[in-house]
């Protein structure tokens, strides 16, 4: 648990969503997943599929969106962070490919963080610790998913609620007299829930060059009531701790921007947590579930759209394969 004030803030988000838009009955037809019970479990009418750019490209569209934001240029990053949780490929980093993808001048310091969802939170803490302690001023965070192709039809929950997007934080040092910063941050991992939520493939236990690899190692798989059920209990207690070393009870916060994990989840956030309905940020009906992408996304369509505004006091949370959990509090 870190409640240490970090001075910094989010100078300009954005975000990239691929044209693509595929409704659930779409998946129907393709699928054969049953449309009416994805939308009544998952609450996902739509979602965007990518189909020609690669993960970094739509996370470059999303960073230049950013800087067009914030004014600025690209030679004024010094460190690029991707937070991502689904690779472009294993080497080298998904930032680097970022920086590739963006083009001249190159000379920022690439490395990614790598949370599951949690990874945008994760990175805006590493971040802030950098410019805090002195070692960085301008810091890109991007992140990007491509969850489409790893989808599996045969798992019609799963399949029916993930999407692709890609968004893009910019974070600073807050100048005199600005009220932005970051006020404090919880992560914790129980990993006796990491089989819950997994893609075996692709790395050195189920290897592409394994004769006993399988097609469906390559693919996601989640036990979705698992997760939230393992979840829902450690979240109770994790919650309530937060809340209580920040000293802040849920009214206290204008908006809270979650993990777009599923319509169960976010329905806890009011009917256990206590949170009011016009309280949470929802982009999960037309958007899915764009993993790690998912809270910067919904952060960057809520400015977007003039419901968060400077001065707002929000908190991000939310659960990661892991199993993760984190919640994050900052006044934007």
């Amino acid at each position: 648990m870190a409640m240490v004030q970090h001075r910094v803030r989010i100078a300009a988000l954005g975000k990239y969503l691929p044209p693509d838009v595929v409704t659930t009955q779409d998946l129907e037809d393709r699928w054969g997943t049953p449309a009416r019970r994805v939308i009544r479990v998952t609450g996902v009418e739509e979602r965007r599929f990518e189909t020609t750019k690669t993960s970094a490209q739509m996370a470059a569209a999303a960073a230049r969106n950013a800087l067009n934001n914030a004014g600025m240029r690209q030679s004024e990053i010094d460190v690029l962070i991707g937070a991502s949780a689904i690779p472009q490929q294993v080497l080298p980093c998904m930032s680097a490919l970022i920086q590739r993808e963006l083009g001249e001048p190159e000379g920022a310091f690439c490395f990614d963080v790598d949370a599951t969802c949690l990874s945008f939170m994760a990175a805006l803490h590493v971040g802030a610790l950098l410019i805090c302690s002195g070692e960085a001023n301008r810091i890109l965070i991007c992140s990007s998913e491509k969850a489409s192709q790893s989808l599996n039809p045969k798992e019609w929950e799963s399949a029916g609620l993930f999407g692709d997007g890609a968004a893009a934080a910019i974070l600073t040092r807050s100048p005199d007299g600005d009220s932005s910063v970051i006020e404090g941050c919880s992560f914790e991992t129980h990993a006796s829930g990491s089989h819950l939520a997994t893609a075996l493939g692709g790395g050195t236990f189920r290897h592409p060059n394994d004769p006993q690899t399988k097609r469906e190692d390559n693919l996601f798989h989640m036990d979705g009531p698992g997760i939230l059920r393992f979840a829902a209990d450690r979240y109770d207690r994790f919650l309530a701790s937060f809340l209580q070393q920040s000293g802040r009870k849920v009214s206290d916060y204008d908006f809270v921007v979650p993990h777009q994990a599923s319509r169960s989840a976010l329905q806890l956030l009011t009917s256990r947590y206590g949170f009011r309905e016009d309280q949470i940020v929802r982009i999960l009906a037309h958007r899915g579930n764009c993993v790690a992408a998912s809270i910067p996304l919904a952060l960057a369509e809520a400015v977007e759209s003039g419901q968060i505004r400077r001065g707002h006091r929000i908190l991000m949370t939310g659960t990661a394969a892991g199993l993760s959990l984190g919640a994050l509090e900052m006044v934007y």
